[in-house]
């Protein structure tokens, strides 16, 4: 982390800071577990004021880089990578309606369908164990309530993303999970037939394991792709329905 002189940069010193701690992550220079110096030695080492360090640091935090905490006197401890950064970009997509839930999903088929199909070939039996696991759990969640259905949804396909070891589908998978939640959680709690679609949703779950339980994964990822299309197809608007259902028959196994 190369020091910087406050009185010799422009405006914005805070964020010149921030970056160069990031770049000090991203290199490898300051791994995960690892804690960055004092605050107070974070002033002496860049020649800037306390307050500067305070925003810099708050940037960090923002991006989900680094924690500070409480009644810690070292400094804010590096986090692992994650998905908050891609997650924060899609929320201000959707927020703005530039990207619409059927953009959405049609992104989230090609980054999951890909995931399972890779994970159908690296799973392990204590793989199959989580997988049943919360497959067990999303089917207890049709008497427990949506919440309880969707923590454990979303636990199997976390499952899913980490078992196809490849960083860049879990993280995108992870992101694009969450913004698909946060636009049709409440019109699927106030459904009239959420029951209904939470036992289809298990269903197509049981079908998918099995397919990953047999390293059968060209049906796995069909089977992510079309569980995904009758999940959502009464909340995507009509007219982004072929687009949606030709995108989930692309990689339909032949008979």
């Amino acid at each position: 982390m190369a020091a910087r002189s406050e009185s010799a940069q422009p405006a914005r010193v805070y964020q010149q800071i921030a970056d160069a701690i990031e770049n000090a992550i991203l290199s490898g220079e300051l791994n995960p577990g690892d804690h960055l110096p004092s605050e107070r030695e974070l002033v002496e080492r860049y020649g800037v004021s306390r307050p500067t360090i305070r925003e810099a640091l708050r940037v960090l935090e923002s991006n989900h880089l680094v924690k500070s905490r409480l009644g810690d006197r070292r400094g804010p401890i590096v986090l692992s990578a994650s998905s908050h950064l891609l997650q924060k970009s899609l929320t201000r997509l959707t927020a703005g309606e530039v990207v619409g839930l059927a953009s959405l999903l049609q992104f989230r088929m090609i980054i999951e369908s890909a995931a399972v199909l890779l994970a159908a070939s690296n799973r392990s039996e204590s793989d199959l164990v989580e997988l049943e696991r919360a497959n067990a759990r999303m089917r207890a969640g049709i008497d427990l309530g949506y919440a309880e259905f969707s923590a454990a949804d979303l636990d199997f396909h976390r499952t899913v993303a980490r078992t196809c070891s490849n960083p860049l589908l879990e993280f995108s998978g992870e992101a694009v999970r969450e913004s698909v939640l946060r636009l049709t959680q409440q019109r699927i709690t106030d459904s009239g037939d959420s029951r209904a679609q939470m036992l289809l949703s298990v269903r197509h779950h049981e079908d998918l394991l099995e397919a990953i339980r047999n390293k059968n994964g060209p049906l796995a990822s069909w089977l992510l792709r079309d569980g995904l299309y009758w999940y959502y197809v009464d909340y995507v608007d009509p007219a982004d329905l072929p687009n949606l259902r030709g995108l989930a028959d692309e990689v339909r196994p032949r008979e």
